[in-house]
């Protein structure tokens, strides 16, 4: 690479591209859930279950992959442009042949068969985003600025064109021509970074991206097959739609946190390519901080304010939505954790091996509590499984990383932001018993809840929080001059 990253731009760079990704559908889902209604959000997030499956086979392992390889080949022109090369051709003809198969399956006939021909652009707007290209190179500025033009338009066109419980299929075209536009974007000036290769080899990369794509198999078991089984088991669109709803606003949360992870897997790839071990582990240490930092009080937020929040985003009809929420909201700390020692440790450093068992004992448990609890406890029964399902991966995970770090210097730096939440939580559960007006409560809730959680991390002195004070003071200092200002920074040094 010509020049070194910032870990810290990338992480906003590549938090704003995560959100943007999920934003139409967060910003819209209070018009949406009330126009469309839980049948007509059900239906979306059934047949989106279904197509994913097939994504999932047409792509393989490669996007994790394709940003893994090309993370190690940063500096190289040459071999990243015959690694992107394979990979997208590679990509083109897995996912031809797996939209023939669902095209026969799905599209021919049946009560969703619209919806099911509508998302076939979908699989082609999936071959056509190379994103995972540029998180290899770091190049995180570059996805969100061609994306926001894009999900702009296309937010615009929902409340424009969406106006009843029958304009489903033009919410979902909506959706699929977003992603493919975005995704043709990223094609522009392309050439920067690569250039046309010779003597391709597709076949060198099979072995990993098999390797790879079980594990990605695992995980959508775990995080999609429980709206496929609600549907599949009870036959009610409505408890899908109540699930969906409630996911929606989770995926929100954590993509703030886990946008982290996907920084850095590049950066650790590449430290681990140089065998830049201390590093690594440097890097590890402060992500934990950071996830700690925010996971909790996330967690603990979601379950104070479901009560108040739900029914005012949502309006009427999803009155199970706030329990389902509550239920949820421990997978935000569970996923933050596996998010570092999985996705970011594991697969940066080629244990592969390891990284599979954990998501596939997660989908074996997720599978097997959604087979019981769905049929019992309908949606709220798979928030259980999926509860139940993210803390075995997490847990698993823990397991084989326990050598290589040292877990109780890992789970002390939680401690002051697991107290600081729950004075937090609290707090904003008396403000909630006081308070009858919804809209005031919740209000009050985020505000004071914000407050009392900083407060306590000051009053703390958590150590995390002042390096990131005192490191941007020092730059700010710096960048004035003087005798005066060095002295200062001199002694804060």
């Amino acid at each position: 690479m010509e020049s070194k990253k910032s870990v810290k731009k990338n992480y906003i760079y590549n938090m704003l591209y995560q959100i943007l990704m999920i934003i139409l559908p967060i910003i819209t889902t209070p018009y949406l859930a009330r126009k469309l209604g839980a049948e007509g959000n059900g239906i979306y997030g059934y047949t989106m279950s279904i197509v994913t499956y097939f994504i999932l086979f047409g792509s393989l392992g490669i996007n994790l992959y394709g940003q893994r390889e090309t993370a190690y080949n940063q500096n190289e022109k040459e071999k990243r442009s015959k690694v992107f090369t394979e990979l997208i051709i590679f990509k083109f003809i897995t996912m031809l042949i797996s939209a023939c198969i669902f095209y026969l399956i799905f599209c021919r006939n049946g009560d969703n068969s619209v919806y099911y021909k509508i998302l076939l652009i979908e699989m082609l707007a999936n071959v056509l985003d190379i994103s995972w290209f540029y998180q290899g190179m770091e190049e995180f500025k570059k996805i969100v600025i061609r994306n926001i033009i894009i999900k702009t338009i296309s937010l615009i066109c929902i409340f424009i064109f969406i106006k009843t419980s029958t304009d489903l299929n033009k919410y979902m075209l909506i959706h699929v021509l977003s992603t493919l536009f975005g995704g043709l974007t990223l094609w522009i000036g392309l050439k920067k970074y690569i250039y046309k290769p010779k003597n391709l080899n597709f076949k060198r990369h099979i072995p990993m991206i098999i390797a790879l794509f079980i594990p990605q198999v695992a995980i959508q078991v775990y995080t999609v097959l429980d709206k496929t089984m609600i549907g599949a088991i009870l036959n009610n669109m409505d408890e899908v739609g109540y699930y969906e709803q409630s996911q929606k606003i989770i995926k929100i949360l954590l993509t703030i946190i886990t946008a982290v992870g996907t920084v850095m897997l590049p950066r650790l790839a590449n430290c681990f390519a140089k065998k830049d071990y201390e590093q690594i582990k440097r890097y590890m240490y402060k992500t934990f901080s950071f996830v700690f930092m925010l996971s909790f009080p996330l967690t603990f937020g979601i379950i104070v304010v479901a009560n108040n929040f739900a029914p005012l985003f949502f309006g009427k009809g999803y009155e199970k939505v706030p329990m389902i929420m509550q239920v949820l909201s421990p997978i935000v700390l569970f996923i933050s954790i596996s998010n570092i020692t999985g996705t970011q440790y594991l697969i940066s450093t080629k244990r592969q091996k390891e990284f599979t068992i954990s998501v596939v004992t997660g989908a074996v448990v997720n599978f097997l509590f959604n087979l019981v609890f769905i049929y019992y406890f309908k949606s709220l029964g798979a928030a259980i499984a999926t509860v139940i399902a993210e803390l075995s991966v997490t847990l698993v995970q823990i397991y084989f990383v326990r050598k290589d770090f040292k877990l109780h210097e890992i789970f002390s730096l939680s401690i002051n932001y697991l107290i600081a939440s729950i004075i937090m939580f609290a707090l904003c559960y008396i403000i909630d018993i006081f308070i009858v007006s919804k809209v005031l409560a919740l209000i009050i809730q985020v505000i004071c809840g914000i407050i009392s959680y900083s407060l306590m991390l000051v009053i703390m002195k958590d150590k995390f929080l002042i390096d990131i004070f005192d490191e941007n003071i020092k730059k700010h200092l710096k960048k004035k001059g003087g005798i005066i200002w060095k002295k200062i920074i001199k002694k804060h040094m």
